[in-house]
C-alpha cells in the first residue's frame, strides 16, 4: 500500500486532496479551521507543524509539499528531503515564486509544480504549434460551414467510424455549431449494433437524395465522397479526418489524413482535449472501442498517439457497458458462413480461399475470413460471396511478408475494385463480369464464381514478390489558404494506401470494405470502407 503524506495545505493542495485517494493519505497543517475542512471531507488531517514531518509520520512513500508560500515550502521540502530520503518528493512551488525559490526547491525535490510555467506551458501548447494550428483550421471550417452540417462516415460504419461521427458533433456543439452524425448502409455486425444501441448513440441512417437537408459535409474514417460512401461524387466537402491517407488529391476547406495513427478516433480524441470538451461516458467508450477495433487491441498499426487517447478516455469510460458491446450473441448467419468456408476451403501452401456461395450479410466474410487464420498452417485467407449482382471478397494476412492489399489489385483490379491494407483487403466484382469468363465454364454459379475468384487468386499468389510494403506512405494535413490539401512523406505504415479501388469487403467489425481510394480497412474493414 501507498502512503502518503501531504505537508501543508493552501488553495491547490485542498484541490488536488480532493482527487486523491483518501486511504493511506495524511494531511499536516498548521491551519486550524483547514485542518477541520479536511476532516469534515473525510481527509485524515492533523493539526501541526508541516517543518517538523518526523513528529508526524513514521514513515512516507510520497510526500506532497502543498502550502501557497514559496519560502515556507522551500523550509518543509528540505525538512522532508532529510526525514524520508527515499520518498519521492513532489513540491508545489507555491503563489509568485521568485526564480531563486524554485531553483532551491527544485534541488531537494523530485518535481516541482511551478503554476507560472505549468500555465504557460498549458496556454502554449493549445496556441502554439503544429497540433495548435490543426485545432484551429477544424475550428474555423466547423464555423465557415452551412448549417446543419452532416458528419458522414462510410457505408456501413464499423466503430472506428461511428465513434468518430459522434464526437466530432461533440466538438461542433462544443463551439455553438449544429452537426449530426450520419450514415448510408446497414449497422449490421452485432458489436457494432451493440455499441450504437447500449450506448444510445445519436446517428442518422441516410436515405437517397436526405443529403440535400444539409449544409456542410464532413467525411470521418474515409476522405472522398462516392468512394466508400454513397453521396455523389460531385459533393462538396468542408472537412475531412481520417487516418487512410489515398493516393490522390483529397479535397476540403479543412483536410486531416494521417497515416501514422491507428484509427480516426485516436484524431478526434486529441481535438476533444484540444479544445477542452468534457467527455460524456457514450462518446468516450464508444471512442475507446474504436481505437481497440481498429489496432486490433493495439496489435496492428498502433501509435504511441493509440495508447496516449486511450489512457485519456478510461476514466470516462463505462467498462460494464464496454463488456457487453464485446459479447453479443454471434447472428446465424455469421455461423452458417463460417461453417460454408470451412466445408469449401482449398489450402495452397498456408493460403486458404473459399466461397461461400450467396449471402446475406457481408460483414460475415469478414468475420470469417479472421477466425480462418487460426487453422493450423494457414497465413492468408480470402472468404467471397455473393449478394445483388456483385461479388464481395475479404481477405486478411497473419505472418506473412506479403502485401495482401497489392495482391488483390492484381488479381481483382482489372474486373472490380479492390485494395486495402498489407495484412486486411478486400474486393467487389461485379457478377455480370463472369459472361466474360467463356462459355467453357459450367456449372452452378457458385462453382462458377469459385472458380474464377480462385483461379485469379491463387495466381496472384505465385506472381506475388515476398517483400514487405514500402514504409513511405502520404500524411496529409489542412491547407491554410483554403487548398485542399499538404501532403508530407510519413513512415510507420505497413499497410500500403488504398488507390482508388473499391475494396470490398468488411471486416471484423462490420465495416464494408470497398474503398476507392481509402486504403484500408475502415474499421477492420478488408480493403477499407466500402
Amino acid at each position: 500500500m501507498v502512503t502518503r503524506l501531504v505537508l501543508g495545505c493552501g488553495a491547490v493542495g485542498f484541490d488536488l486532496l480532493q482527487q486523491l485517494p483518501d486511504r493511506e493519505t495524511t494531511v499536516v497543517t498548521d491551519d486550524e479551521p483547514r485542518a477541520e475542512s479536511l476532516r469534515e471531507a473525510s481527509i485524515a488531517a492533523v493539526e501541526g507543524d508541516p517543518t517538523d514531518p518526523r513528529a508526524h509520520a513514521p514513515d512516507a512513500d510520497i510526500v506532497l509539499v502543498a502550502s501557497d508560500d514559496p519560502e515556507r515550502n522551500l523550509t518543509v521540502a528540505e525538512a522532508a528531503r532529510e526525514t524520508f530520503p527515499d520518498a519521492m518528493l513532489i513540491a508545489y512551488a507555491g503563489e509568485g515564486a521568485l526564480p531563486a525559490t524554485v531553483d532551491a526547491i527544485r534541488a531537494v525535490a523530485d518535481r516541482v509544480v511551478d503554476p507560472t510555467t505549468e500555465l504557460a506551458d498549458r496556454v502554449l501548447d493549445r496556441t502554439v504549434g503544429f497540433e495548435s494550428d490543426r485545432a484551429r483550421g477544424l475550428r474555423r471550417a466547423l464555423l465557415d460551414a452551412a448549417e446543419p452540417i452532416a458528419v458522414v462516415t462510410h457505408d456501413n460504419p464499423d466503430p472506428d467510424a461511428i465513434a468518430s461521427a459522434v464526437a466530432l458533433c461533440r466538438l461542433a456543439d462544443r463551439i455553438g455549431v449544429e452537426a449530426e452524425a450520419c450514415y448510408h448502409g446497414e449497422i449490421s455486425h452485432q458489436e457494432n449494433r451493440a455499441l450504437v444501441n447500449l450506448l444510445d448513440l445519436p446517428l442518422v441512417r441516410l436515405d437517397p437524395g436526405d443529403i440535400g437537408e444539409y449544409g456542410g459535409i464532413a467525411l470521418v474514417d474515409h476522405s472522398r465522397p462516392g468512394v466508400n460512401d454513397s453521396l455523389p461524387e460531385d459533393t462538396e466537402v468542408d472537412i475531412v479526418v481520417d487516418h487512410h491517407p489515398p493516393r490522390g488529391p483529397v479535397d476540403g476547406a479543412f483536410v486531416d489524413l494521417r497515416s501514422g495513427v491507428g484509427a480516426t478516433s485516436t484524431l478526434l480524441t486529441e481535438y476533444l482535449d484540444r479544445f477542452d470538451v468534457s467527455l460524456d461516458t457514450e462518446t468516450a467508450t464508444a471512442l475507446l472501442y474504436g481505437i481497440r477495433i481498429d489496432t486490433k487491441e493495439f496489435t496492428r498499426e498502433a501509435s504511441k498517439a493509440d495508447f496516449a487517447a486511450a489512457a485519456s478516455l478510461i476514466p470516462d469510460v463505462d467498462a460494464e457497458t464496454l463488456s457487453r458491446i464485446e459479447s453479443p450473441s454471434i447472428s446465424l448467419e455469421t455461423v452458417s458462413v463460417l461453417a460454408s468456408a470451412i466445408e469449401n476451403r482449398t489450402v495452397r501452401d498456408h493460403a486458404l480461399s473459399t466461397c461461400v456461395g450467396e449471402i446475406r450479410d457481408r460483414d460475415a466474410l469478414a468475420q470469417a475470413a479472421e477466425r480462418l487464420l487460426d487453422m493450423e498452417g494457414v497465413r492468408i485467407t480470402l472468404v467471397y460471396g455473393f449478394k445483388d449482382e456483385t461479388i464481395y471478397v475479404s481477405g486478411r494476412s497473419r505472418g506473412s511478408d506479403l502485401d495482401l492489399g497489392e495482391t488483390l489489385r492484381d488479381a481483382f483490379g482489372a474486373i472490380g475494385d479492390a485494395g486495402g491494407h498489407a495484412d486486411m483487403a478486400g474486393a467487389q466484382i461485379p457478377l455480370g463480369i463472369l459472361g466474360a469468363a467463356g462459355p467453357e465454364r459450367t456449372g452452378s454459379l457458385a462453382e462458377i464464381v469459385r472458380e474464377v475468384v480462385g483461379e485469379r487468386f491463387f495466381d496472384a499468389l505465385s506472381d506475388a514478390p515476398d517483400a514487405p510494403v514500402a514504409d513511405e506512405t502520404l500524411e496529409y494535413d489542412y491547407a491554410p489558404e483554403g487548398a485542399a490539401s499538404i501532403a508530407v512523406p510519413s513512415g510507420n505504415h505497413d499497410a500500403e494506401a488504398d488507390d482508388g479501388a473499391n475494396d470490398a469487403g468488411t471486416d471484423a467489425n462490420g465495416s464494408t470494405e470497398a474503398d476507392a481510394d481509402t486504403d484500408d480497412p475502415v474499421g477492420g474493414d478488408d480493403t477499407d470502407d466500402a
